[in-house]
């Protein structure tokens, strides 16, 4: 039985990260409201495309494009959940810890990926065990 103290980052360093994750949460959101405003768009309801003409030619296109914006929106919201959870864990406690080894993940990696909840080695390891 392991009786080591379980490491954690201190509150100076989650405030930072707190910080990022408001930041990046702020900015996905804004994408995320882009995108629905681009789906409401591609979505309208009007009838200049209802008589044949060359446009409905490029139908296609269109729908390939409003697949990719709701892939996109998809992708978005996803993101957000995911930096909310990291927010969850910051105030749990449990935040920066990997949930593989139970080590810190490194602050550099944190930052600029605050929803990580594996270090590199550990995600490299189980993706070779997939």
């Amino acid at each position: 039985m392991n009786n080591d103290p379980i490491k954690r980052y201190g509150k100076t360093d989650l405030q930072e990260f707190e910080q990022v994750i408001a930041q990046k949460l702020a900015m996905a959101q804004n994408d995320l409201d882009e995108l629905r405003s681009s789906l409401v768009h591609y979505s309208g309801n009007g009838t200049d495309d209802t008589s044949f003409s060359s446009h409905n030619m490029e139908e296609g296109n269109g729908s390939l494009e409003r697949e990719e914006l709701m892939m996109l929106a998809t992708r978005q919201e996803k993101f957000i959940i995911q930096l909310k959870g990291a927010q969850e864990r910051i105030h749990n406690g449990t935040y920066g810890s990997c949930r593989a080894t139970g080590e810190l993940i490194p602050k550099a990696r944190l930052l600029s990926v605050p929803h990580a909840t594996m270090s590199i080695q550990a995600k490299q390891g189980s993706a070779g065990t997939r």
